[in-house]
């Protein structure tokens, strides 16, 4: 009972959070629902679900801001959306120790990009082209690794494309876009596999969307792009933190 009425609320803030980032929540979502008892198997798909629809929410609101740049977005989607299910496939053939420890690593890397790293070529401006084989490259990996964690990816696609050197804010607004397609896909496989729980999932995810889009709103009025890199960089630390010790 305690667990149906915290998680919604746990998805609320925490897509709230994610969102200032155009992350997904579903990275810290998975393993605060996993600490609370839920098998993991379960939490993946809600996280999934969550962040498809809080996501979505942002992405709508970016588009009618006119502030998406749909053609560096499309390599990352598609490329994301087609190894996402098979990540999901591949969760079946990992243990759950394994999983918590890749989930551990992709957050410490995640947060020490997002803290330490720019790119070099890019100091004093941000890159305005609209290349094709990296972006997609990195939605490959993140879509893959989506499917595994249930995360949706943005954790890594955020980072990665700063590194190379693009407005945090603007690269927020994609990876906001690209999220609910690999997500979705995820979503769908662990379906497939019969991993639902329609009770905890629903309100969680409607949580999710509300969180997400306030969040997106405020992301755009009130922080600067550093802020937004360093703040997450830092959340995403603490929880690689906690995940650590829980492995220990």
């Amino acid at each position: 009972m305690i667990e149906t009425l915290l998680i919604p609320i746990l998805a609320f803030a925490l897509s709230f959070v994610f969102a200032l980032g155009g992350v997904g929540a579903a990275i810290a979502l998975v393993p605060t629902i996993d600490w609370l008892g839920v098998p993991l198997m379960l939490a993946k798909p809600t996280g999934l679900l969550s962040n498809t629809l809080s996501m979505t929410g942002a992405s709508i609101h970016n588009i009618k801001a006119k502030k998406l740049d749909f053609r560096l977005g499309i390599p990352i989607i598609v490329s994301s959306f087609l190894l996402a299910p098979l990540g999901a496939w591949c969760s079946h053939l990992i243990s759950r120790h394994i999983v918590l420890a890749l989930f551990a690593l992709f957050l410490t890397f995640s947060g020490l990009i997002l803290i330490f790293f720019r790119g070099v070529k890019f100091q004093d401006q941000f890159r305005d082209d609209q290349p094709l084989l990296a972006p997609a490259v990195i939605g490959a990996v993140a879509g893959f690794l989506s499917g595994l964690l249930g995360v949706g990816g943005g954790s890594l696609i955020a980072p990665l494309m700063i590194w190379l050197g693009f407005n945090p804010k603007k690269v927020a607004v994609i990876t906001a876009f690209v999220v609910p397609f690999s997500s979705l896909s995820g979503l769908i496989t662990y379906l497939s596999m019969g991993s639902v729980d329609w009770a905890m999932m629903l309100p969680a995810a409607v949580a999710a969307y509300f969180g997400g889009v306030l969040g997106t709103k405020v992301m755009h009025a009130k922080f600067k792009p550093g802020t937004v890199k360093k703040f997450l960089g830092i959340l995403l630390l603490l929880l690689a933190l906690k995940m650590g010790l829980q492995i220990l």
